[in-house]
């Protein structure tokens, strides 16, 4: 492609509103260019790269037996209310009415739409298991768009769903995808760990997150030192510390005006592994009571989760807390705790005579005791710390930010179950589908690249998403000798399958170069004063050194290329 035909929008400048590396080069680059918050257009440049992350997807989904599908961006509210996501699913969904009022949405994600698909078309086992998948355009109205295509408001996703007739199928399919991410990930040149994390409004028995790490990421990920453990922290296990036996003692009210954990530590004199706090929170208009030792914090969506929530839960107000304690807010405690569902983190249930708050204003209670004072649902309701024991092999863990790239989901029955999708199985019985979810962030995948490749003078693409393979640049545009040169070795590179930036544009040198490198051309050739001695400059964008090579050595060069990126050349 000649550069001198082409729209070619870098920018030497940083724009003000980018924030991340990713955010500021797309912009830099011509990638992209802001049309509203969150809602970005696609430059040519831009365009090229996402549709060879989605070519890749496509050809990995189909290698594990998924066939591509796509259905509509617009969706009728009766399936949403169907699954009963109608109302659950919260400001984040863009609604709108047709001229005849009739309710729609457009499409942030497809559950309903596919599950729809499978029990009008699939009627018996005989059919199955069946993997449909499409990549289209998703809306989300986000609160805070940020960070260019990272969290947007509108944004491209491929996603999958498996029907299966059983759970041992549902294993098998679930399988296949993580093996074809993985694929995907290695293939976009994209360092992507894969961890356990919590299914939050998709629902479902189990899932998985593929993350990168990111200092920018909107996720706490969990990772183990020693073991392949990782989770999102939203669903990373705790172990509880077992405190020391202790003699029970008699419950004594003490007056204080201690409100907070570091006041009742220095009034009491006492770690905060003495102390039990009490956090009150609003699900679904019922008020639920959360019981974690003094040092710990309060996992929202394990709690959201133990509480069957179908909302987002939150904090509840002073009128709420005032109601179920009877007093000011920094005295509650879990004895006569007037709350629907009282839960109790393991670790507070095998605290010895612990301080807990009153239920009075100006006093707690110390001597308390779970199991002989109050009782509570137990389970694991905080979230895990850096450097505590890992659940799986009690070496330390440690924390970083991370990204979400792509998801798989065990959705179980959730959605055949509640729209009454359903085959006739073996024996002749009516079965609901065992369906699994799938997702990939194609336009997230493409900022992660950058976010993980990329230096001071710009993008550097991994070959096999690149815009282009190869820039030939003009050093000279006077120079006739040079321009049938480069003309010659463009030609020559296409008809091998190399996609080639011919920079005819008359431009300095130093132009070219600096445009080269930002929009992260893997492999660079210029053609300047030595074309006379048949020699041209090639450099790699990776790191590499300028290198004097003959004409007739590039060739082979730009082959060793791809064949160290295990990439085919097409022709």
């Amino acid at each position: 492609m000649r550069a001198s035909k082409m729209l070619i929008s870098t920018l030497r400048e940083v724009p003000a509103e980018a924030e991340i590396e990713s955010h500021k080069l797309m912009l830099r680059a011509g990638m992209m260019r802001k049309m509203a918050a969150g809602i970005y257009n696609y430059m040519p440049l831009g365009l090229k790269v996402l549709k060879k992350i989605e070519d890749i997807v496509r050809e990995e989904m189909d290698n594990a037996g998924a066939q591509e599908f796509l259905a509509s961006a617009l969706l009728p509210s009766e399936l949403w209310k169907e699954s009963g996501r109608w109302d659950a699913y919260g400001a984040e969904m863009f609604r709108l009415t047709d001229r005849n009022s009739r309710e729609f949405c457009l499409g942030p994600t497809h559950e309903e739409v596919f599950t729809d698909i499978a029990r009008n078309e699939i009627k018996s086992y005989k059919q199955l298991p069946l993997n449909l998948y499409q990549i289209q355009t998703k809306y989300r109205d986000e609160r805070r768009p940020r960070f260019g295509v990272m969290r947007s408001r509108e944004f491209i996703m491929k996603d999958a769903y498996s029907f299966d007739k059983d759970q041992e199928g549902l294993d098998v399919s679930y399988n296949k995808m993580y093996e074809a991410y993985v694929k995907i990930f290695n293939r976009c040149g994209l360092d992507a760990k894969c961890v356990a994390a919590d299914s939050g409004a998709i629902g479902g028995s189990g899932s998985a997150e593929f993350m990168v790490k990111s200092e920018v990421g909107e996720d706490d990920v969990v990772f183990c030192t020693e073991c392949n453990y990782a989770a999102n922290i939203e669903k990373a296990e705790t172990k509880a510390e077992i405190a020391e036996i202790e003699e029970l003692a008699e419950i004594q009210k003490v007056e204080t005006t201690s409100k907070s954990i570091e006041e009742m530590t220095e009034f009491f004199k006492v770690s905060p592994k003495k102390i039990a706090k009490t956090l009150i929170y609003n699900v679904d208009g019922k008020l639920v009571g959360v019981l974690v030792r003094g040092d710990r914090e309060v996992n929202e969506v394990k709690v959201a989760n133990a509480s069957h929530a179908t909302s987002d839960i939150e904090l509840a107000s002073y009128e709420e807390v005032k109601r179920a304690t009877n007093s000011e807010i920094g005295f509650a405690g879990p004895i006569n705790l007037a709350v629907d569902l009282l839960l109790v983190d393991e670790e507070v249930s095998k605290m010895y005579n612990m301080i807990v708050g009153a239920n009075e204003t100006g006093y707690d209670l110390t001597g308390v005791n779970y199991g002989r004072d109050f009782e509570g649902v137990v389970g694991d309701f905080r979230n895990i710390e850096e450097g505590e024991a890992c659940p799986k092999c009690g070496a330390k863990v440690t924390i970083a930010r991370g990204t979400e790239v792509g998801h798989i989901f065990k959705l179980g029955s959730k959605y055949s179950d509640a729209m009454n999708a359903t085959f006739i199985d073996e024996n002749g019985k009516t079965k609901p589908f065992i369906m699994g979810c799938y997702g990939i962030g194609v336009t997230r995948t493409m900022a992660s690249i950058i976010e993980q490749h990329n230096d001071e003078n710009g993008i550097i693409w991994p070959l096999s998403v690149a815009p282009y393979h190869v820039s030939i640049i003009i050093a000279n545009m006077k120079d006739e000798t040079q321009i049938t040169l480069a003309e010659k070795m463009h030609e020559e590179l296409e008809n091998m399958g190399i996609e080639v930036f011919l920079d005819d544009r008359n431009e300095r040198a130093g132009v070219k170069f600096k445009d080269s490198e930002l929009m992260g051309i893997p492999m660079r050739i210029t053609v300047g004063k030595k074309v006379s001695e048949g020699i041209v400059e090639f450099k790699l964008r990776n790191g590499g050194e300028n290198e004097n090579i003959s004409i007739e050595d590039v060739y082979n060069k730009i082959k060793d290329e791809f064949k160290k990126a295990s990439i085919e050349l097409k022709r």
